[in-house]
């Protein structure tokens, strides 16, 4: 198989080995940290879940990376991006460890929350980091193949990490701490392999150290609005209306995802046990369409190009969300979770593909990190609207519509936007 090919000559890289290995690592411990989260959240027999908790949940965890998000970008284009890696894996193992006492100690919630935003805040920098560094271990000829196998290996990874926290929690502990500390250890394996590469290997080519905490809070402000302005560049169109494309998808996911976390808990089974196994499969099945998502990929995206392939995979969500979403059935919702899995994960392919090649080396930290800030208001904004629409055991012909109209609309603007 040509991906077999293209990831064994990837792999003769030994540079682009060891930072697949970190984000792999990585990635592994946030599917491990946000399952036991999920499962804590949503699935303990104690809380009664609704859609409006859920969408509370995700916006404490998430929104402050609207704030976090810019900021990182810049310190990205200033420090070493392995220092980045080490200390910033360093750190969430030690905050992760955190959260998994305060779980044994039965703490208020939002004592809780706040050490799973650290946790998560911390993530940020870590997962912008690996973006931007990719092109420094990868020559430009392969940039494409390396951006199909890498993300999507970190996604699987933390697939993987998911599963793996599902067995812990359902066969072997009865606790989620025990989970986030398994977490914890996972993040420090990580830490340790980022001390393999050297620490000026993954750039950026000029960073300079800011004097002090204020210079940088007052350069974030201004390297924003730099990076902001790049993208505005005649150059940089597609890759703003690539980023536009993935953040309306990201929405449409998020919707389903707290769509299908309800159909779990309370549509599917009264039983919480079971749910959380509901939950695992669907989870599973959509990290079977994130590998497939990275096999066709390149050769989609290679023959059709980078944005025709966004607008292929938007239109096939538009409709095949619509048929297999609307008879809430777990049969059909689980291939639902297979396409959203391959489409999503192709688009967000295609998507770093383009932002990579088209922005200057000195600008991806910041860029990469608008594009996560994009991310996670995206899926806030839809856990919200989603909280709004759902009734208390998630079945929502509504919301189906909307986000197939969503997925519609994606596919109409970016196509005419390529014929352009």
């Amino acid at each position: 198989m040509a991906v077999v090919r293209d990831l064994r000559v990837l792999l003769r890289l030994g540079a682009f080995r060891r930072l697949l290995a970190v984000r792999l690592l990585s990635q592994c411990a946030d599917g491990v940290y946000q399952v036991a989260l999920a499962t804590y959240v949503v699935f303990s027999p104690e809380k009664q879940t609704s859609a409006a908790s859920i969408a509370s949940a995700m916006a404490v965890l998430l929104l402050p990376y609207s704030l976090v998000g810019p900021f990182a970008g810049v310190l990205l284009d200033r420090w070493r991006r392995r220092q980045v890696l080490l200390y910033g894996n360093l750190l969430r193992a030690l905050l992760a460890s955190a959260t998994a006492v305060l779980m044994l100690s039965h703490v208020p919630d939002w004592l809780f929350y706040v050490s799973a935003l650290c946790v998560t805040a911390v993530n940020r920098f870590v997962l912008a980091g690996l973006s931007a560094a990719l092109p420094r271990v990868v020559d430009a000829e392969r940039l494409v193949i390396a951006n199909s196998l890498s993300p999507t290996a970190g996604t699987l990874a933390a697939v993987a990490g998911g599963g793996l926290a599902f067995f812990v929690r359902l066969a072997i502990a009865d606790t989620d701490a025990v989970v986030v500390l398994l977490g914890s250890v996972l993040y420090l394996f990580s830490a340790l392999m980022s001390l393999t590469m050297a620490a000026d290997l993954l750039g950026p080519e000029r960073y300079v150290i800011p004097a002090g905490w204020a210079s940088a809070v007052r350069g974030t402000a201004r390297g924003l609005a730099s990076g902001v302005r790049h993208l505005t560049e005649p150059k940089r169109r597609e890759a703003a209306w690539a980023l536009g494309s993935i953040t309306l998808m990201r929405f449409c996911y998020g919707a389903l995802t707290v769509m299908v976390l309800m159909l779990c808990r309370y549509a599917w089974s009264t039983d919480t046990e079971k749910g959380l196994a509901l939950l695992g499969v669907a989870v599973a099945i959509s990290g079977v369409g994130f590998f497939v998502a990275a096999v066709v990929t390149p050769t989609a995206a290679g023959r059709l190009g980078p944005g025709r392939w966004i607008t292929v995979c938007s239109a096939a969500a538009a409709v095949l969300e619509l048929a297999l979403m609307l008879p809430f059935t777990q049969a059909t919702t689980f291939v639902a979770a297979f396409v959203l899995g391959l489409v999503t994960q192709g688009a967000k392919i295609a998507t770093d593909t383009i932002v990579q090649s088209s922005v200057a080396d000195g600008f991806r930290g910041r860029i990469f990190s608008l594009y996560d800030v994009l991310f996670n208001v995206a899926f806030v904004g839809a856990a919200g609207v989603a909280a709004l629409m759902l009734p208390p055991d998630g079945r929502s012909a509504a919301l189906v519509v909307t986000v197939a109209v969503i997925y519609g609309a994606i596919a109409a603007a970016m196509g005419r936007f390529e014929r352009q």
